[in-house]
Formats: structure tokens, sequence, C-alpha cells
């Protein structure tokens, strides 16, 4: 398997996080986001998205990050992402896809760029609006957590895919400087996560890119 990412996109955060929990080997190539490679012709050849992560797996290139988890426990069904039980289930994707479609698709980096240039925006006018979409998910996803009264992780005693794709999303709201003190379920499972080799291996501080 190859993996084309960037070390700090949070959907290629996710891709890691998910091959290394279950144990897959897989080569890390990294496709520069601020020089707009993933927009060359060679690559959206491959992927006319111009996404990343793209994932070179069993002789196809696949695009979409949740796509690809859920691909990911199909294929490779152990450790499962998500749980056998529909309620479970249900709920991890409740939550899982609040964060993926709620805060990444408004706050994602062609988003910021756009607001930036031609709209004008300053840097600190993009802060707040970052802001203010991490609050509108993420206020609503502690609450349910708390409904819930979980542990260490979502469901039982090991990280799925609410974990997979939380993780990067917190990672994001601390470099925009997102006030957390207020969500202690969110930030015990990010404790959690991140004491986990899996997790650390996928840290974008490890990556080769990494600056």
């Amino acid at each position: 398997m190859k993996l084309y990412g960037y070390f700090r996109s949070s959907t290629s955060y996710r891709l890691r996080i998910a091959l290394n929990l279950k144990g897959l080997a897989f080569e890390n190539v990294p496709v520069d986001l601020r020089t707009g490679a993933n927009k060359d012709a060679a690559f959206t050849a491959r992927n006319p998205f111009g996404s990343l992560p793209m994932l070179e797996a069993d002789g196809r290139d696949r695009a979409q990050s949740m796509a690809l988890l859920e691909w990911l426990d199909e294929a490779y069904p152990t450790p499962r992402l998500l749980p056998q039980d529909i309620e479970a289930r249900y709920t991890v994707r409740e939550l899982a896809y609040g964060i993926a479609t709620e805060i990444h698709a408004v706050n994602n980096l062609p988003v910021l760029k756009y607001l930036k240039d031609p709209l004008g925006h300053s840097q600190d006018e993009i802060d707040v609006w970052y802001r203010h979409w991490l609050k509108r998910t993420l206020d609503p996803v502690e609450a349910r957590l708390a409904q819930l009264g979980t542990g260490d992780f979502l469901h039982r005693d090991t990280p799925g895919l609410f974990e997979v794709v939380l993780i990067p999303q917190l990672a994001n709201a601390r470099r925009f400087a997102y006030d957390l003190s207020a969500s202690p379920h969110m930030t015990r499972i990010e404790a959690a996560c991140l004491a986990l080799p899996a997790f650390i291996a996928a840290h974008p501080d490890n990556q080769i890119d990494a600056e």
C-alpha cells in the first residue's frame, strides 16, 4: 500500500491512524499541499478530486477519507473500527461524521485559502471563522459524550472510527488556539489515544515531510 498525504492534513492523519491500528504496512508518499502538488495533472489523472489522502491499494487509487476508512474496515476487519452492534455502530458514525462533515468541510485548507484570497479576509478573521465552526460541532459532541458516560474511548476499551476522526481535529483545534478546557470527555479520550503507538506513529510531527 502507498498512502499519498501531507503531514499536517487531518484527513491524511486519519488514514495513518487507521492503517496503524490495523497493523497494515504502508509507504508514506508526501504530497505538498502548500505548493499545490495535489492539483498537478499527474496527480489529478489518478485522483480527480485532487484531494488528500489517496490510498494506492489492491491495484486501485482510492480517495475520500471517510469512504477509505469504511473500506479499510470491510477489507481488513480485524481489529474493527466500527462495532458490530447496530446501535453502537450508529453512535460511532453519528459523532465521527458530525466532525467530518460539519467541521472539516468548512475549515479545510481550500476554504481557508479562499477566505484569504480572493475574499480578502485577514488571518485573524480566518482564525475566528475556524474557531466558530469548531465550537458549533465540538460542543454537541462533548455533550453527547457526557450523555453516553464514556471511558477512555467511545466504545469499549479500544479506539475506533470516532477516535480516528476526533484526534486529528483536536490537533487542528490546538493549532488555532481553540479552548478545550470545557471539553473533559474529548480531552480524556485524546490523552488515552495519544499514549498508544498507533497514534504516536501517525502524529504529524513524526512524518517524513514534517517541518
